[in-house]
């Protein structure tokens, strides 16, 4: 449809007129557009796109992530694709090594003729709308965010190609194969079941030829040296943050993968006679916003949620005939291979009883300030390698399915947000490597869950738990995807869920992953969608706000009867809590409190010292079965020494408590220690910690077992992750649609989205999502006009 730009002005006056509401007016001429692009931007900035083309949507999602997050999307896009030492210096150079090693090495033309050529024109649309406002603030540096004068930076622009070059740099599991074997070197390989039961329940099998007592983190090479945060800090000694978080109870807490909600509700169980579909995505909390609301509108599309800076599409929301949510699967993606080397000749490895060479290649660094650095990258049949050590005759090598052609994640959203109905998104799955519970709920009342994603198909009867000799027999043999994978559509029960549990059918034949969550937040909304026949959008924004904590109401339930007089205050205080961790109670923050002291202890007591290192957190379901049932490992006596540790334990969190929150435990909340605080990832450089406001004050409830999961992480028991961003989608009436996303749409702190919606989200005070004209109109507050020049 070619759009008539006389009848588009005339058709969008009226957001000028809307009564006793000030419109705010621009018109700015851009270059990659096809015609003209109306942004109106609401009451919560979020920017509702209309265009006369699906291609000008997209570059009008692009142009206003660039335009509210820039920085954001710009740090991302030159660490993905390698660059970020000519920007910030030699600091930065392992960084670009890493990145650069994941790179795509096949024949990038063929990547895109897999592409349809309706994404491809959308994902060039998204493309030019960032180098849009790349454009313009190059052209008046007033407008360029904070961050670029103060670490001498420009922005980089961006290239169509990258969305298939860049595959992303990721250890995947490779750490925990790697504690495994040095557990098994250990003959303690029994004790990864403290730290990481595996699910469904499997018995680890020890690959034949795999040397486990030459296995240690050094096998992780370039990774090892860039896992983490970047290396901002004050020269010429940059400071790095932790290379990971941790809860107080020492267990990792993983930012890309630590959970998220979702459920469906078919129309014959819901209130309104349409389908619902709620999903909160859980990610890290307290630096990037990591998601971004848009609304896209062109003939034959019409698209709102939450998308992630950077990448093209809405990745939770509805269109107009469907809605879609997500949570992690956990398709297990890469494996960690072991090569020996050729003693006459380190660049080769042994390989199906021969030798082969490694491919190499040589790029050059552009470094800041100094010389370009030249990087040696090889790889080996099975992927890049990550350490190559010709004086212990041994290499190492990440397989990954984002390495494979096609894995190519950049265009997955456009593909799903132009589909159309069930059948249109089993095609655009094809395009969607990463693992994902996919829901759907449509207008006509039909509702469905997928796996989605790629998972490797491996050789030798490997089940992907420890590393693997890399000769050739236990290589990949290609992948599949969805179309092999779970799925259930208009299930007899009314209702589907998921919250990263294992939710592999029993009889499935290939076990994708052993790394599902532990299933207590499946549980309890299962609990609640099952008495409620006739479920409400409100049933379920109070469901999402959940903090039933059914762990914490176990362990409280296992306090010894009889304690110390230096414990009895702890063990009063817990004894019957029912485990609602708000924001407002004292039993809450003690519990927590005494979970982490708790955690350590035990370990400490049944761990040999020499693996304590690698067991540094305790799974929360082994920690409640050890309490209930102690075994020999805690000595002759199990239930004495069992209740030693927790009397140990109730005095410690008692004190900790008083020293974190003051002598009088009626004035104990578990909300002033477990609290939001939001600063710039960069906020160690005093200039940017001056010029970007930190966001704290907001106290919360939950923890990382409640359905409002609000992660203990960071440092002492701040919020560390959770649902940033939440929506219950009312099926066909859009408009009552509700939603969240913190702390706003901007990273501007002179923009009123900069935190506008901190303390709604705080208290959980959804908001609605405007989504029919007549609504946006209602809600609009800016209107720019992109314009195309010439």
């Amino acid at each position: 449809m070619k759009l008539n730009r006389r009848a588009f002005l005339a058709g969008t006056a009226i957001v000028g007129l809307v009564p006793g509401v000030a419109i705010a007016a621009v018109t700015r001429r851009v270059t990659g557009a096809s015609g003209p692009i109306e942004i109106i931007d609401d009451i919560w900035g979020v920017p509702h796109i209309r265009a006369g083309s699906k291609a000008d949507a997209f570059f009008g999602q692009g142009y206003a992530a660039a335009r509210d997050r820039l920085f954001q999307l710009d740090l991302g896009h030159r660490r993905i694709m390698g660059r970020l030492a000519e920007a910030f210096g030699t600091d930065f150079v392992d960084n670009d090594h890493a990145e650069r090693l994941f790179h795509y090495r096949g024949d990038l033309a063929a990547e895109l003729a897999v592409v349809p050529a309706e994404v491809l024109a959308c994902a060039r649309g998204y493309i030019a709308g960032v180098n849009a406002r790349i454009d313009e603030v190059m052209a008046d540096p007033a407008l360029l965010p904070a961050e670029y004068a103060i670490l001498g930076a420009v922005p980089l622009r961006w290239d169509l190609r990258d969305l298939v070059t860049a595959r992303g740099a990721a250890l995947g599991n490779a750490d925990d194969e790697i504690r495994r074997a040095q557990l098994a070197a250990m003959g303690m390989l029994e004790l990864d079941t403290l730290v990481a039961p595996l699910r469904p329940a499997w018995r680890l099998k020890m690959p034949a030829g795999l040397d486990v007592k030459a296995i240690s983190e050094r096998d992780l090479g370039v990774l090892a040296r860039t896992e983490g945060s970047l290396p901002f800090g004050n020269t010429p000694s940059p400071v790095r943050e932790p290379a990971d978080v941790r809860d107080p109870a020492g267990a990792r807490i993983e930012q890309q993968n630590a959970g998220s909600n979702a459920w469906t509700i078919a129309p014959q169980r819901s209130a309104t006679g349409r389908a619902i579909l709620a999903n909160d995505p859980h990610l890290g909390i307290g630096g990037f916003a990591p998601r971004h609301v848009a609304h896209l509108t062109a003939p034959g599309l019409d698209v709102i949620g939450g998308g992630s800076p950077g990448l093209p599409g809405i990745m939770q929301g509805h269109t107009d005939r469907f809605a879609f949510g997500r949570t992690n699967s956990h398709n297990d993606q890469t494996d960690l291979f072991v090569l020996a080397l050729d003693p006459a000749d380190p660049e080769r490895y042994r390989h199906d009883g021969g030798w082969k060479r490694f491919e190499t290649i040589w790029e050059e660094i552009a470094v800041k300030g100094a010389a370009p650095r030249k990087v040696r990258m090889r790889f080996a049949v099975q992927g890049p390698v990550l350490l190559h050590d010709a004086a212990s005759g041994r290499a190492t090598v990440l397989a990954s399915v984002t390495m494979m052609p096609g894995a190519m994640g950049g265009f997955a959203m456009i593909a799903i947000n132009l589909a159309r109905d069930w059948a249109g998104l089993r095609e655009a799955f094809k395009l969607h490597p990463s693992p994902t519970n996919f829901h759907y709920a449509d207008v006509d009342g039909n509702h469905g869950w997928q796996v989605i994603g790629m998972a490797p198909i491996r050789g030798g009867g490997h089940d992907g738990l420890l590393p693997v000799p890399g000769d050739g027999r236990f290589d990949w043999k290609g992948r599949f995807g969805a179309e092999k994978l779970p799925r259930e559509y208009n299930p007899a029960k009314g209702w589907f869920a998921t919250a990263n549990e294992d939710n592999l059918p029993k009889d499935y034949p290939v076990p994708l992953a052993f790394s599902f969550r532990e299933p207590y937040r499946y549980e309890r909304i299962v609990g609640v969608l099952e008495k409620q026949p006739r479920h409400r959008l409100a049933d379920s924004a109070a469901l999402q706000q959940d903090l039933w904590s059914t762990p914490a109401r176990e362990l409280a339930a296992l306090i010894p009867k009889d304690v110390s007089a230096a414990a009895r205050p702890a063990a009063d205080m817990l004894r019957g809590f029912d485990g609602e961790l708000r924001a407002d109670s004292g039993p809450a923050a003690l519990l927590r409190i005494l979970w982490a002291d708790l955690g350590k202890r035990v370990l400490d007591a049944i761990v040999p010292p020499a693996a304590r290192a690698l067991v540094p957190s305790i799974a929360a379901g082994e920690l409640i079965r050890l309490m209930r049932d102690p075994d020999a490992r805690f000595g002759a006596e199990p239930a004495a020494a069992r209740d030693r540790i927790f009397d140990a334990a109730l005095v410690a969190a008692w004190a900790e408590a008083t020293r974190l929150m003051g002598a009088d435990p009626a004035k104990w909340r578990w909300g002033a220690i477990h609290n939001v605080r939001i600063a710039h990832p960069l906020s160690r450089i005093p200039a940017i910690a001056a010029a970007f406001p930190v966001l704290e004050g907001g106290q919360s409830g939950g923890d990382n077992f409640t359905v409002n999961a609000r992660w203990v992480g960071g440092r002492g028991y701040r919020v560390g992750g959770g649902a940033s961003y939440l929506q219950v989608i009312d099926v066909g009436g859009w408009d009552n649609s509700l939603y969240l996303n913190l702390p706003g749409q901007s990273a501007d702190p002179a923009s009123p989205h900069y935190r506008d919606q901190y303390a709604p989200w705080v208290a959980g005070a959804m908001q609605k999502m405007p989504f029919s004209r007549a609504a946006v109109d209602a809600a609009a507050r800016n209107r720019t006009l992109l314009v195309p020049k010439g």
